[in-house]
């Protein structure tokens, strides 16, 4: 998960100490005496609010040692206009260490902060395990803004008498609100899961609670919530593979040999979960193949809507057909979000979160 507090990119850190040498060089060829002065306070400030408590009274020390080697070249430092010049320079120093001492108060704020949210995500969209069944599981949640640790998308992964239930979803909206849907969504999710004899039932009884929370909920949630999610169930017993889309982007098929990579689209999507109301009976699941050694990869939209600068949107599909080459699980998702941030190029207005599930050859051991 990545950190709240990133340190500042090394050329931001070398400006204080450009500041600091333009401004001495400025003070000693201009015309006039210490016309290089507001860049020293710039360097000073600067130092302060970037660097750490030792780079910034280095630069402190700096500035204070070149006024002081300036004001003894120009005869001031035994008269008023030379203490005057040190006292506004000690002034400066002191005011950039304050700035320091007070940007790193908020600086342990702000990491404790992060702890909590930290512990409020994994407590809400915990980590599923590795290893599940005769599956082999990564997972990766990447939020659009580094401060955003938790958000509206969600995953789960369930060993049940049915065989392994995954969820991939998608909360409509941002914020607090959609914290609270996906914390209600895992929980309806896994009890269904546990008991449901297929995943229309599934779908179905998730819908259920969705709904009878939102009834709790504002008029914008009841009128307007919804969840796009994709439900797949992995037969223990057979290479098959079944899905049910609630109106969620397919999943990727990553087979084991050379074939090509392919999107699982569903024939007949059903509608998102908590809009049951607006459309006909479910439509059934589809089943597909699924080998020893395939992948397969389950994404949000905030994959399939990437843009880069042109906006174009991010394809995975002939992505894959390298990525899906490089390994493990683990690696498919870490090398994909690698991806999706180079196609786009910067910040993203929308969380990533994706889940590859890969056959393992039987143990013979049992």
């Amino acid at each position: 998960m990545a950190s709240i507090s990133l340190p500042p990119p090394r050329n931001l850190r070398l400006v204080p100490w450009v500041l600091v040498v333009g401004g001495l060089i400025w003070n000693f060829l201009a015309p006039a005496d210490y016309w290089g002065d507001p860049m020293l306070a710039a360097a000073v400030v600067a130092a302060g609010a970037l660097l750490s408590l030792g780079d910034t009274v280095a630069v402190g020390a700096a500035v204070f040692l070149g006024i002081l080697v300036l004001t003894a070249k120009d005869g001031s430092i035994g008269n008023d206009d030379g203490y005057l010049e040190l006292a506004n320079t000690l002034f400066t120093v002191s005011v950039g260490i304050w700035i320091n001492r007070i940007a790193a108060r908020y600086g342990r704020q702000l990491r404790r902060v992060q702890s909590v949210a930290r512990a409020a995500q994994l407590a809400v969209l915990p980590l599923p395990p590795s290893q599940v069944g005769p599956l082999t599981v990564a997972t990766r949640y990447s939020a659009a803004q580094t401060e955003a640790l938790i958000g509206g998308d969600a995953y789960a992964v369930q060993e049940t008498p049915f065989g392994v239930r995954v969820l991939i979803a998608d909360v409509r909206g941002k914020g607090l609100k959609a914290v609270a849907a996906v914390s209600v969504l895992l929980g309806a999710f896994r009890e269904a899961a546990q008991q449901a004899l297929d995943l229309v039932a599934v779908a179905d009884a998730v819908e259920s609670t969705l709904i009878r929370e939102a009834e709790r909920a504002d008029e914008e949630v009841r009128l307007e919530g919804f969840i796009t999610a994709l439900l797949a169930e992995f037969d223990t017993g057979r290479d098959e593979l079944r899905l049910l889309d609630c109106g969620h982007p397919g999943p990727y098929l990553l087979p084991a040999g050379t074939g090509p990579v392919r999107r699982l689209d569903a024939r007949d999507p059903g509608v998102p979960l908590g809009m049951g109301a607006l459309g006909g009976p479910r439509p059934g699941p589809e089943s597909w193949r699924f080998a020893v050694g395939d992948t397969l990869l389950l994404v949000t939209d905030g994959v399939t809507e990437a843009r880069d600068g042109a906006g174009r949107f991010y394809d995975p599909v002939p992505r894959l057909a390298d990525l899906g080459r490089r390994g493990t699980p683990r690696e498919l998702v870490d090398a994909l979000v690698r991806d999706v941030e180079r196609w786009t190029g910067g910040p993203r207005d929308d969380d990533m979160a994706m889940l590859a599930v890969v056959r393992r050859v039987p143990d013979p051991c049992g």
